[in-house]
């Protein structure tokens, strides 16, 4: 009879939890190459503690980074469920730009994942990715979106608005100008 999986112990668990916090926190201030060393650190553990938890950076981005990228499905699924397809889509464009340019390095990091299939963070990146497909179509078969936009346009789209407010923290606060223009863009033409 194979054997159960064991929950960790329970020190485990709150070292797990401290490294995760300590990493969101580090990462948020410094960006996706945060030192690990520091977030080892500041969450009270040793760099092998660390390791045991998450053997590379991208396991801690991919525990850090990983459920925002699965909200960020469910919220494309919710909205898309809400109401008309073009307000969805807008919506959630916006609330991806806007989780995407909250960490300095992130938008590097999600385009790796779209070579990586052995990354991480690729198969929550994936279900995201799909997820703002979905929406896509939804609008482009209510005519409200050019047909000629695929899914990796509208990623590569949203994800340079990141890379560009991560690059020049001084556009940050154009950011939704800036949405908007990519949106313009992205509409059908009579």
């Amino acid at each position: 009879m194979p054997l159960e999986p064991r929950a960790p112990r329970a020190d485990a668990q709150r070292n797990r939890d401290r490294i995760l916090a300590e990493a969101a926190a580090l990462v948020a201030e410094q960006g996706t190459q945060a030192s690990l060393r520091d977030i080892a650190r500041r969450a009270g553990v040793g760099l092998g503690t660390l390791y045991r938890h998450f053997p590379t950076r991208e396991d801690l981005l991919a525990a850090l980074l990983g459920d925002h990228f699965d909200r960020l499905a469910d919220r494309a699924d919710a909205l898309g469920a809400e109401g008309p397809a073009e307000r969805a889509l807008i919506d959630w464009l916006s609330e991806f730009v806007l989780r995407a340019g909250a960490h300095q390095g992130l938008p590097a990091a999600l385009m790796a994942t779209l070579e990586d299939l052995d990354s991480a963070l690729h198969a929550s990146c994936q279900r995201m990715r799909q997820a703002g497909g979905r929406l896509l179509a939804a609008a482009q078969r209510e005519g409200a979106v050019r047909p000629d936009v695929t899914p990796l346009d509208l990623f590569a789209l949203a994800n340079a608005l990141s890379w560009v407010t991560d690059q020049a923290p001084t556009l940050a606060e154009r950011r939704g100008h800036l949405l908007h223009l990519v949106l313009d863009g992205l509409r059908a033409r009579d």
